[in-house]
């Protein structure tokens, strides 16, 4: 046996910056750098700890400044942490587990954010792993001995007494013990505030928003119009391009009831069927000529999207296509599983979905337009999307080192869309869909004040309002709508309307913070989801018909 001495701070280390030598710190940092060498899902912040006498071995390892991991712990799976957190000796974190600043955790406890399926007949060991994963706030105190079940979520300023085994979610500022844990009292009192009165307040701010974008609307329009080309443009001083012609249409027709006045509404409609393809039914990008680009065809990222703005501009306007869509009338049920199976779902899961919703559009048109797609094709369309759903988040694809559950989140609303809720089709995993929504909305790189962005906040309020019926994780979704809608209502520009990318100090002089027409159509589609999701859209008095319209459109 070894009679070389441990040093206590491989065991106790919030001292060890102040207390250790060079030569330890030197080699403190060659050890952290050796975890994140040739591994891009693992990031250390400054003045990090990690002892050399612990197990860690996660895929995904993000540290905050000054956390420190001390000996005998063992780290698996997904962590995420913010700064100052301490994992004490000992302890078992595992699975998917996201926490906050300052959470403290005692020696011996066990984080398990994942399970095992115990259905009969098939020894547990050999059955799949289940994970919800685990969410824990700032300031949370958990005492040693404490066990963490997955699919919890820990509310900030709390404390988990020691030896606590935590089933259910703990609400923010309780103190909770025993075996299940229950509360015992308050750290930090609730809010005495009812809930509804806050309704009330954020419903008048909503109604008068309304009114105020009703009144302006007709002033963004001519801010975005190019008289010298009798076309949109995204803003002034931007290119004029099909989107923008579609976005100006869904804006009038949301807020004034009627074409934009720029051109008469059969000289949108004669414009924008002008610009599909007749052969083909694509709508290419408009070239420095004005024109359509020759040659792109549906795998081109903007002419699948055409599939959805010019086609509901159309029939925001009374009319339609002129010409088929080759994509689904040319194709087989096995030519659409193929495709399916060949969309990067684990690379650019987002992309994977821009070009399935693009496609159940395509067979929404046709649908509307006398069925003309073969039959199968969008039995194959579903059934692929049903069968390859992952059943632990809801979604499709995966999440990825640099930016997390972005993708997925984002690519579940554009494949959902398009299918599932423009069909009327119930979606798959519903709750878990909720809990990686849920989960992703707590990322700060997208969602802290100044990172949120209209795709981003539209891609997290409608699969929260689709699966709203479930009433499950309600009064967490309440409480994201509430947030995220009053900073949404104070990002509006007089005249100009809203910005892609939320405006904050941080980011002024950004191009995506100057506000034009896509921003404003999204979020103003945001706005009445978020809204609808706390009982308030009448207040806005529009609903959205177009791209963002939340009735099934292909019924």
């Amino acid at each position: 046996m070894s009679t070389d001495a441990v040093d206590p701070l491989e065991f106790s280390p919030w001292d060890f910056w102040r207390d250790s030598g060079v030569e330890q710190q030197v080699a403190q940092r060659e050890r952290q750098q050796s975890l994140v060498d040739g591994h891009p899902g693992r990031r250390l912040g400054r003045d990090c700890f990690v002892s050399a006498l612990a197990s860690v071995d996660p895929e995904i390892l993000q540290l905050g400044d000054r956390t420190y991991v001390a000996a005998g712990a063992y780290l698996t799976g997904e962590l995420r942490t913010g700064a100052d957190c301490s994992i004490n000796p000992y302890t078992v974190i595992r699975g998917r587990v996201t926490m906050g600043d300052a959470v403290r955790i005692g020696a011996h406890t066990s984080i398990l954010g994942f399970n095992h399926s115990m259905e009969p007949g098939t020894p547990v060991f050999r059955q799949p792993l289940t994970a919800r994963g685990i969410t824990i706030g700032d300031d949370v105190w958990i005492g040693s001995h404490v066990v963490i079940l997955d699919g919890v979520r820990i509310g900030s300023h709390s404390v988990l007494a020691a030896g606590a085994v935590v089933t259910k979610d703990v609400a923010a500022g309780a103190i909770v013990g025993g075996n299940p844990a229950k509360l015992i009292r308050w750290r930090v009192a609730p809010a005495t505030e009812p809930a509804p009165a806050r309704s009330r307040g954020l419903g008048e701010r909503v109604a008068e928003f309304g009114a105020r974008a009703r009144r302006e609307a007709s002033a963004i329009l001519d801010r975005a119009w190019s008289g010298e080309r009798m076309l949109f443009a995204d803003r002034p001083g931007a290119a004029p391009t099909v989107r923008a012609q579609a976005d100006a249409i869904e804006i009038a027709d949301l807020l004034l009831g009627v074409a934009p006045p720029q051109r008469t509404a059969s000289e949108h409609i004669a414009l924008l069927q002008g610009w599909q393809d007749a052969e083909t039914g694509a709508v290419a990008p408009l070239g420095p000529d004005g024109l359509p680009i020759a040659g792109l065809d549906f795998s081109h990222d903007d002419v699948a999207y055409h599939v959805l703005s010019v086609g509901y501009a159309l029939d925001l306007l009374g009319s339609e296509f002129p010409a088929m869509i080759t994509w689904v009338t040319d194709t087989t049920p096995q030519r659409v599983v193929e495709f399916c199976q060949a969309l990067p779902w684990s690379t650019d899961a987002w992309r994977a979905g821009h070009h399935v919703d693009a496609l159940g559009t395509a067979l929404r048109w046709e649908r509307s337009a006398g069925g003309s797609a073969p039959a199968g094709v969008e039995e194959a369309l579903f059934g692929w999307l049903l069968l390859n759903a992952d059943p632990h988040t809801g979604m499709w694809g995966s999440a990825t080192p640099d930016r997390g559950l972005l993708p997925v989140v984002n690519g579940f609303y554009r494949a959902s869309r398009g299918t599932f809720a423009q069909f009327g089709v119930p979606v798959p995993h519903p709750e878990r869909v909720i809990d990686t929504v849920l989960r992703h909305a707590h990322d700060p790189r997208w969602f802290s004040a100044g990172a949120r962005d209209a795709c981003n906040v539209l891609d997290v309020a409608h699969p929260l309002w689709l699966t709203r019926d479930t009433g499950y994780r309600a009064e967490e979704v309440q409480d994201l709508a509430s947030r995220v809608l009053s900073d949404a209502l104070a990002g509006w520009s007089p005249d100009a309307g809203f910005s892609f990318r939320e405006p904050s100090p941080s980011t002024r002089g950004l191009e995506a913070t100057n506000p034009g027409l896509q921003g404003t159509e999204m979020w103003l589609a945001i706005v009445w989801y978020l809204a609808d999701l706390l009982g308030i859209s009448d207040a806005l008095g529009y609903r959205p018909r177009g791209v963002h319209r939340p009735e099934p459109a292909a019924l």
